[in-house]
């Protein structure tokens, strides 16, 4: 996906929204780091 295309999809989805944006570690990253992967949905 040429960059401009990725730039204007990006911009169309955030135009009227909030960005929240939060702090601290995150449970699914530190689960991959560790090599347990992510559990299948069933």
């Amino acid at each position: 996906m040429p960059t401009t295309l990725a730039t204007a999809t990006v911009d169309r989805l955030l135009h009227d929204a909030h960005v929240c944006q939060t702090t601290g570690n995150s449970g699914r990253l530190s689960q991959s780091l560790a090599g347990q992967g992510v559990s299948p949905l069933t």
